[in-house]
């Protein structure tokens, strides 16, 4: 076991020597029992010699292996603590989503490693009727008013905080640059700021601050390319405690719905492509919707880079829309233009002049 970053370990070879207990008189030759005792102390020290050799040489090699060495200056760092801290610690959280223009969404998150090695996450959605997910494990329950209660497989509660930022932050630095900015402190908690960029400016940018003593998160800003503030997670508790795994000892398992069977269509290939798309985003999925509001068939396809995921739908042109449609709400922009053949509606997390790029490099691609 390594003592702190890089500690001493000291082992005691032979105590102080008690020269009252010395009496006996000096001889010319050491007696049969001086000897065996000399070379028994020898053989002694020779022995303990070797065994700290043994474990310098085993605390070496596991250093030289672990990978989770925290670096406090690497902004990185501070993000894959977040990750491994995430998945290691019994804690409660309750945060709060802001949204210019809109209601407070209160949210209460609970994880916990029970005595069994079972993980239980627990998200809740505080005002009105709300919802609630449970995973436990591999398994995702979600209960939300009006909808009959499912199980799905999964390795992570869907919330407001980003999956990759939680569980995968190493696969953003293809998309992103991160920048420590400096030391803060956020509900009462010392925290480290750290900055997050788009690589090539075509995505929002994102502040966020890591409690300097527990790792987790305290603090998410959204910022649109304007540096106006778009989206906000502010934590007001955090509670890492043990004991949070009594809450969940209480849960019957066996009650939770049934996993349900879903059949994924096989993935349609579709005769278009994007040629322009931002750094480190690829495509995730391919797909044929029918549109709630219009009845019209759309073919799909989803992209993301482990932040944001942008969806983008094709459909025959329908001669309501003669010019190009833009909204925008929040950080959430919808972007429509026709040709008169075809309509492109690109939807998602990203300032609208990445949505129209998109939108117009589709390209036949048959």
């Amino acid at each position: 076991m390594l003592l702190g970053a890089f500690g001493f370990i000291s082992w005691s070879v032979a105590g102080p020597i008690n020269t009252a207990a010395v009496q006996s008189e000096p001889s010319s030759e050491p007696s049969l029992a001086t000897e065996q005792s000399l070379q028994s102390r020898n053989e002694s020290r020779a022995l303990r010699s070797e065994i700290q050799q043994v474990i310098a040489e085993e605390l070496a090699q596991d250093v030289l292996k672990v990978k989770n060495i925290f670096d406090p200056l690497s902004a990185i760092s501070w993000l894959e603590r977040l990750a491994r801290q995430t998945s290691l610690l019994n804690y409660e959280v309750s945060f709060v989503l802001n949204i210019p223009g809109k209601d407070t969404q209160p949210f209460l998150w609970r994880h916990a490693k029970m005595d069994d090695g079972t993980q239980i996450e627990q998200l809740s959605l505080l005002n009105g009727p709300g919802f609630e997910n449970i995973r436990v494990n591999d398994v995702v329950s979600v209960f939300q008013p009006g909808y009959p209660p499912y199980s799905m497989y999964g390795n992570a509660i869907d919330g407001p905080i980003p999956y990759a930022l939680l569980h995968e932050p190493e696969q953003l630095q293809m998309s992103y640059q991160f920048l420590l900015v400096g030391r803060n402190r956020i509900s009462g908690r010392s925290a480290q700021q750290i900055r997050i960029t788009s690589i090539d400016k075509t995505r929002y940018g994102y502040h966020l601050w890591l409690d300097e003593e527990t790792g987790m998160l305290l603090k998410l800003n959204m910022h649109g390319l304007d540096g106006k503030l778009l989206q906000q997670i502010q934590v007001t508790q955090l509670k890492v405690d043990d004991k949070v795994a009594d809450v969940f000892s209480q849960l019957q398992r066996d009650n939770l719905p049934r996993v349900i069977n879903v059949v994924s269509p096989p993935q349609r290939k579709h005769e278009w492509s994007l040629t322009f798309l931002p750094v480190g985003m690829k495509p995730v999925k391919q797909d044929i919707h029918q549109l709630a509001i219009t009845g019209q068939v759309a073919e799909y396809s989803l992209f993301s880079d482990g932040l944001v995921n942008v969806s983008v739908y094709i459909q025959a042109a329908t001669g309501v829309f003669q010019s190009d449609v833009n909204l925008s709400n929040g950080a959430n922009t919808v972007h429509s233009r026709t040709d008169g053949k075809v309509q492109v509606t690109v939807v998602g997390d990203i300032p609208l002049i990445t949505a129209q790029l998109m939108a117009k490099s589709i390209e036949v691609t048959n």
